[in-house]
């Protein structure tokens, strides 16, 4: 089942060639042609509440911004495993920062691919605070979430879709342990 997501979603996402100035230079690679984070989110069709949530949080405008960043982004069925209401929650207004402070976690500086990952055992995300990497037997994980699909391209970064929301310890109270860090 994992493999016709993979292959669904992978099927959806609009691919460039490049031209002949491109393939003949490089460094001018069609990376401004291809589809940014929140449109490669948009095209897969499984991240509408985590769009919804950047789009509550403010951060869309960021998303779209240069980067490079690298996403690690629950699906619509990761955020479906959170607590009743925690979603409905967390896009009022008046936590808009918690809001952030989670989406941030989930947000590396720089464009890291799944074979970088694998060679760390931590990350500092945008939010201040450290992930946990592991991988064992080919599976990468990010705290207790597990890549589904890696190193999806953007524009301004690579995505790498993962099964569950990562909650920071500074998060604030509310949650249930389930979905903190371990």
């Amino acid at each position: 089942m994992n493999r016709c997501i993979a292959f669904a979603f992978l099927a959806s996402l609009p691919f460039a060639t490049p031209s002949r100035s491109e393939a003949q230079h490089p460094a001018r690679s069609s990376a401004a042609a291809s589809p940014s984070i929140p449109q490669v989110a948009k095209s897969a069709g499984i991240f509408n509440t985590l769009l919804a949530a950047v789009e509550a949080a403010g951060l869309t405008e960021t998303l779209l911004g240069r980067g490079p960043f690298t996403l690690f982004a629950p699906t619509d069925d990761a955020f479906a495993r959170l607590p009743a209401n925690t979603v409905s929650d967390l896009l009022q207004p008046e936590n808009r920062e918690q809001l952030r402070t989670i989406l941030t976690y989930h947000v590396i500086a720089g464009r890291v691919s799944a074979a970088q990952a694998r060679t760390v055992r931590s990350a500092n995300t945008v939010a201040g605070e450290s992930l946990r990497i592991r991988s064992s037997n080919g599976t990468l994980r990010i705290n207790d979430a597990t890549v589904r699909i890696a190193d999806i391209p953007a524009s301004n970064g690579v995505v790498h879709v993962i099964d569950r929301v990562l909650i920071p310890d500074n998060a604030g109270t509310g949650y249930s342990a389930v979905t903190r860090r371990h």
